[in-house]
């Protein structure tokens, strides 16, 4: 009897997920971002670097994109995003963040790839040239957008722009993404001041009390 040899799908390419601090610090930034905004959706699911297979059988298809958000799937871990186990699925929204070491044809395959396979949003930023450029999906194919300053994402509602030459992404709240690190440094910040102030109010309540009087 013959035995059919399973097909395996690797659950990595042999690549980093970042050249550089640079590009790492934005698929992270993104990635957070993205999940923050769609928390309320237990069927938007997000992920960075994770490498998709849109064929089943075929597994030398696929791409990791530096982050992919997927609208009709359920959050939670995977290996991979075998698309054919997720309903068929594809990827509506997928980021790439430029590294030095990307090529033009490297660039040129993953956006025919992304076409190809349905996604319906690419987003692309190169953080060295701090410039951006975007695609939607229109009558089948990409069709590229005129200019990102300013350009609001049909799935995820977040908006792209460009603040005293920063490329900056708000979230629907107009809030911009921020890194954790700056987050953690405001939350220290505001409970520092809190602290300072209830300090405050504690001495100015003794001194009353040494006059006589009750503070409420």
């Amino acid at each position: 009897m013959i035995q059919t040899i399973p097909t395996l799908y690797p659950e990595s390419d042999g690549q980093p997920m970042a050249d550089n601090t640079q590009q790492f610090q934005w698929i992270a930034r993104l990635k957070g971002g993205f999940e923050f905004v769609t928390a309320h959706d237990p069927l938007a699911f997000v992920a960075g670097d994770l490498l998709w297979y849109p064929v089943q059988g075929q597994p030398q298809t696929r791409l990791a994109p530096d982050v992919l958000v997927v609208f009709g799937r359920p959050k939670g871990h995977r290996g991979s995003y075998k698309q054919w186990e997720e309903d068929n699925i594809a990827p509506q929204v997928v980021v790439e963040i430029l590294s030095p070491g990307n090529t033009v044809i490297e660039m040129s395959r993953k956006q025919g790839f992304y076409e190809r396979y349905g996604v319906d949003e690419y987003y692309l930023y190169d953080p060295t040239l701090n410039e951006a450029e975007g695609w939607l999906r229109e009558a089948g194919g990409l069709r590229r957008i005129e200019s990102m300053d300013g350009w609001t994402s049909p799935r995820l509602g977040v908006r792209f722009a460009f603040v005293e030459g920063s490329f900056t992404v708000f979230g629907p709240d107009g809030r911009a993404f921020e890194d954790y690190e700056t987050i953690l440094a405001a939350r220290n910040s505001a409970e520092a001041r809190a602290t300072a102030e209830h300090e405050r109010a504690e001495r100015l309540a003794a001194k009353l009390r040494e006059l006589g009087i009750e503070p409420e």
